[in-house]
């Protein structure tokens, strides 16, 4: 788990990152202001949750926690559902599509960020397995 969170954390930071470039620089000019507002707000939840994808990462090489698995899995699909469905949604009129129908997911994403910090909190009454050897259990 270690490992796949490390590459889901780094990759979800890579494809923040560019996207808030591209928000930054080439949608300026084609989205709204509320729409780029939102976009803004889909890449600062988008990047600090892939930070806590990999914090989750770093906690379970030193100790597996079952709770932070879950967190770790809950935040990857904030991230999806909470950022995804604002991107499309701030995006709808370029891409040409109407994708309204996609607001009711925003708040699932949500629910699941919050859950998973919960289960991060959660796991800190868990007790620890420690591993064992040359460190490449996963």
């Amino acid at each position: 788990m270690r490992k796949m969170f490390l590459r889901i954390g780094s990759i979800f930071a890579l494809i923040g990152v560019a996207l808030g470039a591209l928000g930054a620089h080439a949608l300026k000019g084609m989205l709204s202001p509320e729409r780029l507002v939102s976009f803004e707000t889909a890449v600062r939840y988008h990047l600090l949750h892939a930070l806590a994808i990999l914090a989750v990462a770093l906690f379970i090489h030193f100790g597996k926690k079952r709770g932070l698995v879950t967190a770790g899995w809950l935040f990857t699909a904030g991230i999806v559902l909470f950022s995804g469905s604002i991107y499309l949604l701030a995006l709808q009129d370029v891409l040409g599509l109407n994708l309204a129908f996609l607001g009711p997911i925003t708040p699932i994403g949500g629910v699941a960020f919050m859950a998973g910090w919960l289960f991060v909190f959660i796991s800190s009454f868990q007790k620890t397995v420690a591993y064992h050897g040359s460190g490449s259990q996963e």
